[in-house]
Order: C-alpha cells, then structure tokens, then sequence
C-alpha cells in the first residue's frame, strides 16, 4: 500500500530556498528602513531605500552573504534525502498547502526554479494523467466521448472541488455521462500565462484522447474562470481544434471584471509609498503574485499586463474579449445576502466576487459579457467556496448540460 506524507523531499528543499531567501529579503528591509531614517535624520530628503555605509552596512552583508551559503548547503543536503522519502504519495492537506503557496507567491518560485512550483497537468484523484492515448485508456478504462474539465481559482488545487463529500464533477459523469478531468495549476502565474497553457493542454488531450470526443465542456470556479477565457482567445490565435469540440462553459463566481479586495490591496502599496517612514515596507505589500494582481480587472490578455507596473494605481483600460463564439456561456454568482438587494447582496457578494462582475456585467455596457438572462443564475445565502459545494449548483449544471438545449445559441 502507498504511505502518504504531508512533506516529500522536494518541499524541503523548496521551503529552505524561501527561508533562506525570505531571511535575506528581510535584511534588505531593515537595511532600506535603517537608511530612509538615517537620512531624514540628517535633514536628507528621502529617496529609493539603498544600502547602508561603513560598519553598518558591512553587518547587513554579512547577514545577506551567510544567509545565501547556509541556504546553499541546506539545499544541498536536502537533495541526498531524495532517494530515501521518494515514492509516497501525497495527502490533502499538503497538496492545499503548496496550492495557496503557488497563489501567493507561484511566479516567484517559477522564476527562482523552485520545486515547489506547481506545473499545470490534468489530473483525476490527484493523480497526473499521462496525455497519451494507450496511458489515458489504462487509468480511463471507462471513459467515453463526453468529456468535463474543471478548473479550479486561486490558491486552491483540483482535490478541493469535493466539498462536504459533493463533487460536481462525479454529478455531471452520474447524470450526464461525461468523464470528468480536473485542471491542477500555478494560481500564481499571470491569468494569460495560464490560459496559453491550457490551451496547448487541451490541444494535446483531444489529440491523445482513447475515443472520439463528441463534446468537451468547461466547468471553472473563480479564476479558473479567467484561465479558461484567455485559453479560448489563444486556442482561436493558434489555430488548435480543441474549440470545435467545445460546447459549453459555466462559470462559477468568476471575477470577469475584478475583485474588490485586489484593489484594497493595492491601495495598501499607494498608502504605504506615500509615507517616508513606511516606504520600505511598501515591498511588503508587493509580495502579491501576478496571478492575484491580475484579479484586480480580471486580465486574460498579455497586453493587460505587459509594459506595466502592475501595483500601480490605474484605472481599467483592458482589451474587450467576449464570449467565445459558437459556445454556450453560463454565469452562477453568489451572495451571502438573503434576498435581491439587501445590503449583504449589493455590497459584498459572495464575499470575494460582487454579483456583477460574476455575471459579467460592467458600468460601461460595451464591456459587458452577453450572457443571455436564462443562461445566468445566483444563489442567495451562499458564499464563494460554497459554490463548490452545493447540490443546487450541480443541479443547475445539469439542466444546463443536459440533453435539451435552449434557444438562441
């Protein structure tokens, strides 16, 4: 039998790399903070933190430079481990772990080559599936031509789509015979990164496919939702065949205009970089990964980021991109209001995403998503996790996905 560990050799490593890099960046604060006092002390204006002179400046090096060597060593001796806890898998409460990692910090450890970094892979009971057609027969022996691919939003990973012993991906193979596959990947990463990935995933799958697909459909919670736009607009870009086969996409709390509590961290680094004292601390507030500050307008594009500082404080200027066309769109929201319009409903939403920005709706209607009104759906009383987890949820996919198809696609 399998032992599963919450910890494999490769989070040793990973983590001693951010400890030994966290304990440098903190000596780089306090050094930045030491120098803005310093010169205001001296009747200096205050400028971009640097470094600090003399003796001071030699103890912060000193800090830096054994960090770095102990952190080496660390990492090496971490990777003679390897070969003695290799092989176990993996528990929930790790994969949940390196998952909220990836959200905060994913583009970090991508550029830093951390083995904590999550690579994107369709999975099924946690389990990588090998995208080739005699592998995906064996681990698929049931599979047909319907398939659902559920992808998950930031800072969760593809085993958290079972919520309260409810999946609702088990519920569309149930009722409607599809075969579910579930997207695991970097939440960290910019939205467009992401989304290109997906897209030569997906190429890639329908290719390897064991049988012919007759119909591929996209169940997206949050910003799996924005992944799967942005996976729509490079697919038509590339040229792949995976969007012929594409019939329907649902929806489920996606920030498709943004997410307020983005923007109120952003206006913690405004706030920060205004006051002297506290400028060196305005790195702190920086530690969010691109994935997250992508959330602030629901960017699905390159050029929604590209050439930007992307903590600064601007306005949303984003290319429009609607609903892939030929494709039957769906949008679910939630609020934790009772009752249309109560002050829970009008100012909160689920919590994370208002209403209007689940349903696609904008203050400026040329960029509002044209989701037909008997393709939208909000459950009241709920928030954004229970958007997982709810039977009324997969009883709305299912009349959705189900064999009857409604007017006006």
């Amino acid at each position: 039998m399998t032992k599963t560990t919450h910890l494999h050799p490769a989070d040793l490593r990973g983590f001693a790399r951010l400890a030994t890099q966290a304990t440098a960046g903190l000596a780089d604060l306090v050094e930045a903070m030491h120098h803005t006092i310093a010169r205001r002390a001296r009747g200096g204006e205050p400028q971009a933190p640097g470094r600090t002179r003399g003796l001071t400046g030699l103890v912060y090096k000193s800090v830096r430079g054994v960090t770095r060597l102990v952190g080496g060593g660390v990492d090496a001796l971490l990777g003679q481990l390897k070969p003695t806890l290799a092989g176990r898998a993996s528990s929930p409460e790790r994969e949940a772990v390196l998952a909220a990692l990836n959200g905060v910090l994913g583009d970090y450890l991508v550029a830093s080559d951390n083995p904590l970094a999550i690579p994107m892979r369709l999975r099924r009971a946690g389990r990588p599936l090998v995208l080739e057609t005699q592998a995906l027969a064996a681990a698929l022996p049931q599979a047909g031509g319907k398939l659902a691919v559920l992808a998950h939003g930031l800072c969760m990973n593809d085993l958290q789509w079972r919520r309260d012993g409810h999946d609702h991906g088990e519920v569309l193979a149930r009722d409607l015979g599809y075969t579910p596959l579930y997207l695991h990947y970097n939440t960290g990463l910019h939205t467009s990164t992401n989304g290109r990935t997906l897209a030569g995933l997906l190429e890639v799958l329908l290719q390897q496919w064991p049988h012919r697909v007759e119909e591929l459909v996209i169940v997206a919670h949050s910003m799996g939702g924005l992944v799967t736009r942005s996976a729509c607009h490079y697919a038509v870009a590339a040229g792949h065949a995976w969007p012929r086969r594409l019939s329907k996409l649902a929806f489920l709390g996606t920030p498709h205009h943004g997410a307020p509590l983005e923007r109120g961290g952003n206006w913690v680094d405004v706030i920060l970089d205004a006051a002297p004292y506290a400028a060196p601390f305005a790195r702190l507030g920086k530690i969010r990964s691109a994935g997250i500050t992508d959330l602030r307008y629901g960017n699905v594009l390159d050029e929604h980021w590209q050439g930007r500082d992307r903590f600064a404080r601007a306005r949303d200027t984003r290319q429009f991109v609607p609903l892939p066309k030929g494709v039957q769109s769906y949008a679910i929201a939630a609020t934790t209001g009772k009752k249309p319009g109560d002050l829970r409903d009008r100012l909160l939403g689920d919590g994370l995403v208002p209403v209007a920005s689940a349903l696609g709706r904008h203050d400026e209607s040329h960029r509002s998503l044209s989701f037909p009104k008997s393709r939208q759906w909000i459950g009241y009383g709920m928030s954004h996790l229970d958007l997982l987890g709810r039977t009324e949820i997969s009883a709305q996919l299912v009349r959705w996905f189900g064999p009857v198809r409604s007017a006006g696609r």
